[in-house]
């Protein structure tokens, strides 16, 4: 659910909106100022004049695309205006930027004459390598993207035509093959006649559905020769008939209906006066023609899609225009042509046809996911789109001749599309889709910190965890009162009031008797102090895991677990691991918390358990032992120390893939690592990297979060025989949801544990 102060303090925290403009070249220095200014400018300036076509190359028109809107028909909104319509275009930025890694330049235009947006969109093709029109209402959208395709020379695409055309498109053909239909057979009703409905009609006609058969209603009913009221030149093309037809009359006997219009306008009835093994594509926003529940309750031979992802089969708009302008931009196309759209059409319908792998599963959280009636298109974070989609576009443009660079090396372009985007993001979705499988009692020891309730509401509408609130019960109320909060699935646990606060005491008092504890003290202890209630949750099995640390120094968190809670077995040692999110990939440091200076052989115990810790988000470890040597090249204990404590974990768990010991651009450089020292055993770039001791770890993962620009998430408490976590003093809410689907894939991992060495000391 989203709640509408959630979503404005999303668009305003911070730096108000959702895009900034970053420079991709260094401007620190005298030189680097005369290089990207005057003087050195004026190079690429001179090569430019002299030949136009290398505008691609120096500058970064080749991967800029120019968001256009009036704002006069944006989706479930209507006609706001351009600036109540930035927002929208803002968000279509973010969504080039995630899937296709093309930047954008919204651009938001106050006019609702068609010459004008003409004129001006002309004007701007030296800035842009392509043009995306969006929530422009019909007819006019028509009439500007075909002038603009005819006097441009670079693409034009109207995503609220043809993005919607694509993607169902292809969805249509994978339900006419599983309901074993052909397409020069159907008989086809679509219920809108607005620039999405003219696009699919017209997309569908090139993919084989005769002219003949496919009947287009509007608002006044059948489109039908003859009918003057509400036509323009757009729907003339599509009329059939002689006659005047309710959307009810004309779908009895059809075999696809494609909706483009409003909420409930075909009913239950109308469902089961269609065809045998009908295909519905029921599209409007947010609410389709029909629910999904009603269309199914009625026909058990339909296969249907909507725009809502809590349905299966999603026609989502985000699986097409960033792939497709991503195909065309590389290969420098004059234009997104009939062909390269049937070929988005092909990729996207013949992907969905492959088997799905574990990735993506992980991804949705699923166990299986096959093609047939409920998995009939790609999932939208499915990351083989990119490749798949983007290469049959360009292939399509250098195929039909509007490509100004040509592509040779298919294979070669794969890979740099898959190098793209990076794993960070995936990395991070995959962890809370596997938090969703299995979500634990997770108690958070600040209940009454705003930041902390705010997150725990993500965590409920997300069902990442079932969150416990320590605090008054009073406060906790007033403040979600205050902040908007709906917290009703959360437990509030008040220490003042709470039940069982003298069996805890009893057991505090027996832990600690011999360090100075009487059962006076245990009871207020426990009472006064929320960081030893809840590690004693923890212990007495009323939470699975604990997080907490937001507005307290570390040690004042994570003392009062480690006097109530064992280490895991097996264990000698505690640690810590930091998740280091970086724009194009994961890195996981330790220790960075707790041993200031390790032995070789706790430093050996350190790597196994973050290895091990690591393998539970399903990302396979490669461990990197880091020093200020390289293999042997310095001979000093503490480089010693890491040799030692490398042959350690290599004989206790050989099935860890390690190396050391080595300097930190050793382990992270590929070119280093299989160049100079080719004889190491990691192959490619480590992921873990262990430090020597706790001041080397601590400065680094602070550096890379403060100047090195990754995401520092954690720490991670390993070591434990619980899933304890304690957060960054002055994390974001976005730290706490992430930190909390870490405890409670954690705490999954403890309770199977524990569950499996049940069985085994019962025989079972």
């Amino acid at each position: 659910m989203i709640r509408r102060t959630d979503a404005l303090n999303y668009h305003s925290q911070e730096r108000p909106g959702k895009i900034e403009v970053k420079s991709t070249k260094p401007c620190l220095t005298q030189r680097d100022l005369s290089m990207a200014y005057t003087p050195g400018v004026a190079e690429p300036c001179r090569e430019i004049e002299m030949v136009p076509g290398k505008v691609f190359d120096y500058t970064t028109k080749g991967n800029l695309v120019a968001v256009v809107t009036n704002g006069t028909a944006v989706l479930g909104l209507g006609n706001i205006g351009p600036l109540a319509a930035k927002p929208v275009m803002e968000g279509k930025a973010v969504l080039f930027k995630r899937f296709a890694d093309i930047d954008v330049f919204d651009i938001e235009l106050d006019t609702t004459d068609p010459e004008e947006i003409i004129q001006v969109v002309r004007l701007l093709e030296p800035t842009f390598g392509g043009i995306n029109l969006e929530d422009i209402k019909a007819p006019e959208c028509f009439q500007v993207e075909e002038r603009l395709k005819e006097i441009m020379n670079i693409p034009v695409f109207h995503d609220d035509q043809h993005g919607t055309a694509i993607i169902s498109g292809a969805a249509l053909l994978n339900a006419l093959e599983i309901q074993r239909k052909r397409i020069d057979h159907v008989k086809v009703v679509f219920s809108g006649a607005g620039a999405a409905g003219i696009a699919c009609a017209g997309l569908y006609i090139k993919l084989g559905v005769k002219k003949e058969n496919l009947f287009l209603v509007d608002s006044n009913g059948l489109v039908y020769n003859g009918r003057e009221k509400g036509m323009n030149p757009y729907k003339q093309r599509f009329a059939n008939g002689e006659n005047p037809m309710t959307l009810a009359e004309v779908m009895r006997g059809a075999d696809v209906f494609a909706g483009v219009s409003a909420a409930d306008l075909v009913t239950k009835e109308m469902v089961k006066g269609m065809a045998g093994r009908p295909i519905i594509f029921a599209l409007a926003n947010p609410d389709p023609e029909i629910g999904y529940p009603e269309a199914v309750s009625v026909r058990d031979d339909l296969i249907m899609a909507t725009g809502r992802s809590d349905y299966p089969n999603q026609v989502n708009n985000v699986l097409g225009f960033p792939f497709i302008f991503r195909g065309a931009l590389d290969v420098g196309a004059t234009a997104i042509n009939d062909e390269m759209k049937i070929a988005a059409v092909h990729s996207l319908a013949e992907l969905a046809r492959q088997d799905v792998p574990d990735s993506v599963l992980k991804a949705y959280g699923m166990d299986a996911m096959e093609f047939g009636p409920d998995y009939i298109i790609p999932k939208p974070f499915d990351p083989r789109i990119l490749a798949w989609e983007a290469i049959a576009v360009a292939r399509a443009a250098v195929e039909t001749g509007v490509a100004r660079k040509p592509i040779t090396d298919w294979d070669e372009y794969r890979n740099t599309l898959e190098s793209r985007l990076g794993r960070a993001q995936e990395v991070m979705r995959r962890i809370i889709q596997k938090a969703k499988r299995d979500p634990k009692r997770i108690v958070f020891l600040e209940g009454t910190e705003p930041k902390i309730m705010r997150a725990c509401q993500v965590i409920l509408d997300e069902q990442i965890a079932k969150p416990i609130l320590l605090g008054n019960r009073v406060v906790i109320r007033k403040l979600a009162a205050e902040h908007h909060l709906d917290l009703k699935g959360a437990t509030v646990v008040d220490p003042n009031k709470f039940e069982r606060l003298d069996d805890y005491a009893f057991e505090f008092y027996r832990l600690r008797c011999r360090k100075g504890i009487t059962r006076q003290d245990a009871k207020k202890l426990l009472k006064n102090n929320p960081n030893y209630l809840g590690a004693m949750m923890v212990r007495m099995c009323d939470a699975d895991g604990l997080i907490g640390g937001v507005n307290q120094h570390y040690p004042d968190t994570i003392r009062p677990a480690l006097q109530t809670l064992p280490l895991e077995k097996g264990t000698t040692v505690i640690a810590g691991v930091y998740m280091m999110v970086f724009q194009k990939d994961v890195y996981f440091f330790a220790d960075t918390t707790v041993n200031i200076d390790p032995t070789a052989e706790q430093l050996a115990e350190i790597a196994i358990v973050t290895a091990d810790t690591v393998k539970q988000l399903d990302i396979q470890p490669r461990v990197a032992m880091l020093s200020f040597s390289n293999f042997g090249s310095t001979r000093h204990p503490r480089a010693e120390k890491v040799i030692r404590a490398t042959e350690i974990v290599k004989h206790r768990r050989p099935d860890i893939v390690i190396d050391g010991e080595m300097q930190a651009d050793t382990a992270v450089v590929t070119e280093i690592l299989n160049g100079v020292y080719d004889f190491n055993t990691l192959r490619k770039r480590a992921n873990i990297l262990i430090f020597p001791s706790l001041e080397a770890g601590n400065i680094a993962f602070k550096l890379m979060s403060r100047l090195g620009g990754a995401k520092a998430i954690g720490p991670i408490l390993m070591g434990t025989s619980e899933a304890i976590h304690v957060l960054q003093r002055n994390c974001d809410v976005e730290d706490i949801v992430h930190t909390t689907a870490l405890a409670v894939i954690d705490a999954q991992e403890h309770k199977k544990c524990f569950f499996t060495e049940r069985l085994v000391g019962t025989g079972a």
